[in-house]
C-alpha cells in the first residue's frame, strides 16, 4: 500500500518593512508682486472674447456725417423677399423665376452706406483688389453690458491692488457697500441708479479683448515665473537664507529664536483675488537680528505650517 506524505509547508513570505517617508529638509518661500492679483482681468478678458466670437455679430465702421457721403440717413425703404417652402428652399414660378412676397415699405429706416473718398481720414468700407467693398469683420457683442462688466473688473482690480483696505477699513468698506444698497432699495433709488448704468455703452471687439488679455497674461507669467522668484527665503534645519531684493545678494541667519508673523488683513486682496495669500514677516534673533517682509505669499497657511515644521527638525552635524 503506497504511503502518502503530507505536502511541504509553504515558506513564509517576508515583506520588507515600509521605509519611513523622508522629511523635506529645504523649503523656499517666494514673495510675489501685486501683478499676481491681476489674473481676473486676463481671465475674464478671454471669457468675453469667447462670448463675443460665438454671438456671431460684426461691427461696421463708417464716417459720421449726417446727410453727406459716408452717412447714416433717414429714408423710406421698400424691400421684397423671396417665398420659401417648409424646407427653406426658394419657390419658383412656372418660368423658373423665384416667387416673391409683396413689396413691404419700411418707413423712417436708417440706411448706412460708406462710399470711398479721396480724404483718407474718412475712407468708408475698404476695397479689395477687385474694387469690391470689404464686408464687416470686427466681431463685437450686441450687448453693451459685456464691455461695462470688463471695465468694472479692470477698475476694481486697479483699486484693490493699489489702495490697502486692511483690518477695519476692509470691514467698513463691505458694511458701507451693503448699507448703501439696502438704503437705495428702501427709498426707491435703485432703479434710477441702474438706469444710469444702463446708459453706459462700452463696446470692445473680440480682438480688443484678446489683445489685452494675451499681453497681460504674458506679462503676468513673466513676473510670476521669473522676476518674483528673485525675492525669496529658503529655510533649512538651523538656517534661513534670505534674498529680500531682486538682484541682491543672499544673507544667512540662524533659526534659533526666529519668529513668524502672518498677516491676512486685506480681505479683497488676500481672500478674493489672492485665493488664500497673505503677507509674511520673519524676525531673526541674536546679534544678527533682522526683519524680513515677504508680501503676497501664496497659500500662506500651508507655508507657515511647513516653516514651523522645518524649524523643529534638528540640523545634521558631521561626526569627527
Amino acid at each position: 500500500m503506497a504511503s502518502t506524505s503530507p505536502p511541504p509547508a509553504p515558506q513564509p513570505t517576508h515583506h520588507a518593512a515600509p521605509r519611513p517617508k523622508e522629511e523635506p529638509r529645504e523649503l523656499t518661500i517666494i514673495s510675489h508682486s501685486n501683478l499676481y492679483y491681476w489674473w481676473p482681468v486676463w481671465a475674464f478678458g478671454f471669457v468675453m472674447a469667447i462670448i463675443t466670437y460665438f454671438e456671431g455679430y460684426v461691427m461696421a465702421i463708417v464716417p459720421y456725417e449726417k446727410d453727406k457721403t459716408g452717412a447714416a440717413v433717414d429714408a423710406n425703404l421698400t424691400i421684397q423677399t423671396p417665398v420659401r417652402n417648409a424646407n427653406g428652399e426658394i419657390e419658383t414660378t412656372g418660368k423658373g423665376e423665384p416667387k416673391m412676397h409683396d413689396p413691404v415699405e419700411l418707413k423712417d429706416q436708417i440706411i448706412v452706406y460708406a462710399p470711398q473718398s479721396a480724404d483718407k481720414a474718412h475712407v468708408g468700407v475698404p476695397l479689395k483688389e477687385s474694387k469690391e467693398g470689404e464686408p464687416p469683420y470686427l466681431r463685437v457683442s450686441p450687448h453693451k453690458g459685456l464691455g461695462v462688466v470688463f471695465v468694472f473688473i479692470l477698475l476694481m482690480v486697479v483699486f484693490i491692488t493699489n489702495v490697502p483696505l486692511r483690518g477695519m477699513w476692509s470691514v467698513l468698506f463691505i458694511v458701507v457697500g451693503i448699507a448703501l444698497v439696502v438704503i437705495f432699495i428702501a427709498v426707491g433709488w435703485i432703479e434710477t441708479i441702474l438706469g444710469w448704468f444702463y446708459l453706459l455703452d462700452v463696446r470692445i471687439s473680440m480682438a480688443g479683448y484678446m489683445t489685452i488679455s494675451l499681453f497681460l497674461l504674458i506679462i503676468w507669467l513673466i513676473a510670476l515665473l521669473i522676476f518674483d522668484k528673485q525675492r525669496y527665503i529658503t529655510v533649512t534645519p538651523g538656517q534661513v537664507t534670505v534674498c529680500d531684493e531682486i538682484g541682491g545678494g543672499v544673507q544667512m541667519y540662524n533659526t534659533a529664536g526666529m519668529t513668524l508673523q502672518k498677516q491676512r488683513s486685506d480681505f479683497f486682496r488676500h481672500y478674493v483675488l489672492g485665493l488664500g495669500s497673505g503677507d509674511l514677516i520673519i524676525r531673526t534673533a541674536g546679534a544678527q537680528a533682522h526683519q524680513v517682509d515677504l508680501p503676497n505669499v501664496l497659500f500662506i497657511n500651508a507655508k507657515v505650517r511647513q516653516i514651523e515644521h522645518m524649524l523643529k527638525i534638528q540640523p545634521v552635524t558631521e561626526k569627527q
